[in-house]
């Protein structure tokens, strides 16, 4: 006799099916066999089912048992596959009856003493399960999570001794409702920011357009108070982008009791942080934090910090939107459309080659720090603003008469703009939609063609240039794009240019010892 459940296996963010058979052998020396490509987690998990049975009175048959994990060759990791085995070996021992299993999926840990912890996954599991016509049983814990799911049904016990009592008709589990819709952490006010009006204005581009933006500045000057403001300029997370982000979360394990967020992620990882930590990987190719802040803001300050593998593992998305974590055995995908926001030193000294406490070593600190970051991210920033030293007198002043509200309503109405033309933002703009929309004037258009001359500005510069001075437009309310637009456009880029170019006319002149 065979007893069936149904579980899930994760790639990436989606969860696959996988079948629990489990057959009990009596003529035969009594052991626990588990088949199926299971890694160490799901292996010991005959320990764990074991140990729960003997907590809830039980003892395994003294059979042969099988426990196959279908399809074989699916890689299977992680203790969520605790409970679908249970539950199988429960219905083969006719504890729980055979079809009590059918219509349902299972996900969870199984403790010592019967009780079921809680897992990451259960809301791609949920929303898996509904869309084979299953119900899902997880953690009670998880409970409020997978209810987000929708119109799917859960089951969330917190012992496997209710779950027993459940399917034999003495105890009912309720439907658990979804978690809390929680705040974040609050908006950082921009009128908080003393001076600073050029990057003021460049946070709110990049903010109203997703354009990558990075701050270059001496230290103090309020690069990372402007990058933290960022999140107060942007919509809340549409529906749809609410569940990618959620989904991403809950295979990280990152949701508590249900509750989720509407704000956009605003990720900040230390400079010290590994390539696997921003792109993702590990024993169980965990999501990076590419990918933590999809639909959101990646925030990396000090860049020149960071190492260089691990910046330009950076490349690939942020022009594919999607991240690759090469295994021996498979390739996990984790969705990681994420905005660039950095901030970095003119120089290691910090202060750079000009003004008051200037480097002494300049140029070549500078040269030398700034070429950590490879030319092809750099071609990557859309805006690169210099954020000058704040002034006693600056500091003196009362605060702005235009703070975070006020910033959020034009990007507000820039970003209803894009949405209502393209369906997406102008950081995705592509192709005819491109050429359609992002098309300058006469005169805009031979301005771009001569600065991208005298620039030497790449493919990808010359497009991220169309869609910044869209951007612009969207902001001022224009229907077109105008040769101003592209003027302002080319000054955020030509920084980014003219500092590649600066230094490589200054390495090629630099005497050699």
């Amino acid at each position: 006799m065979v007893a069936r459940a149904v579980t899930v296996a994760f790639d990436g963010v989606d969860a696959r099916r996988v079948d629990v058979e489990v057959q009990l052998v009596g003529a035969s020396q009594p052991s626990f066999t588990l088949v199926g490509l299971p890694d160490k987690a799901v292996a010991e998990s005959r320990e764990r089912v074991r140990g729960a049975f003997a907590g809830i009175g039980l003892a395994l048959p003294p059979k042969r048992i099988i426990a196959s994990l279908a399809p074989a060759d699916l890689p299977k990791e992680g203790s969520h596959f605790d409970l679908p085995i249970a539950l199988a070996l429960l219905a083969a021992m006719g504890v729980v009856p055979l079809d009590a299993l059918d219509g349902w999926c299972a996900v969870g840990e199984l403790g010592l003493g019967g009780q079921i912890s809680p897992v990451g996954g259960t809301l791609p599991a949920a929303v898996t399960a509904s869309a084979l016509g299953l119900g899902l049983i997880c953690p009670e814990a998880n409970g409020p999570e997978a209810a987000w799911a929708g119109d799917a049904r859960i089951l969330a016990p917190r012992s496997l001794i209710g779950l027993i009592n459940h399917f034999k008709g003495t105890q009912r589990l309720s439907q658990p409702e979804p978690g809390p819709l929680k705040a974040g952490e609050g908006v950082r006010d921009l009128r908080e920011v003393k001076g600073q009006e050029g990057a003021k204005r460049a946070l709110e581009i990049a903010a109203a357009g997703g354009h990558n933006l990075l701050f270059v500045g001496p230290p103090g000057s309020g690069k990372s108070m402007l990058a933290q403001r960022l999140p107060g300029l942007l919509p809340p997370l549409t529906p749809q982008e609410l569940l990618e982000t959620s989904m991403i979360w809950s295979v990280a394990g990152m949701i508590e009791r249900g509750a989720i967020t509407r704000d956009r992620p605003f990720r900040s990882p230390h400079h010290s942080a590994s390539m696997a930590a921003l792109t993702g990987g590990g024993h169980r190719a965990r999501p990076g934090e590419v990918s933590l802040a999809h639909n959101g803001v990646l925030f990396l300050d000090e860049l020149p910090e960071f190492s260089p593998q691990a910046l330009d593992s950076l490349r690939q998305p942020l022009e594919t939107a999607e991240v690759t974590v090469a295994r021996a055995n498979a390739h996990v995908r984790y969705p990681a459309r994420f905005q660039l926001v950095a901030a970095m030193n003119p120089c290691r000294c910090g202060l750079g080659g000009a003004g008051k406490g200037a480097c002494g070593k300049a140029p070549r600190c500078q040269r030398d720090y700034a070429g950590r970051i490879s030319g092809p991210l750099f071609d990557r920033i859309d805006l690169t603003v210099e954020v000058p030293p704040v002034t006693a007198a600056d500091m003196a002043l009362p605060p702005p008469v235009e703070g975070t509200a006020e910033a959020a309503a034009r990007v507000a109405a820039a970003r209803e703009a894009q949405t209502g033309r393209t369906g997406g933002i102008n950081a995705r703009l592509e192709g005819e939609a491109l050429d359609r929309f992002a098309t300058p004037d006469e005169a805009g258009r031979a301005l771009l063609a001569r600065a991208g001359e005298a620039a030497g500005l790449t493919a990808r510069g010359w497009t991220r240039t169309l869609r910044l001075a869209r951007t612009i437009a969207d902001l001022e309310g224009a229907e077109g794009v105008r040769r101003t637009h592209v003027a302002e456009a080319l000054l955020y880029r030509r920084s980014t240019v003219a500092a590649q170019d600066d230094f490589d006319r200054r390495a090629a002149s630099a005497p050699t010892f």
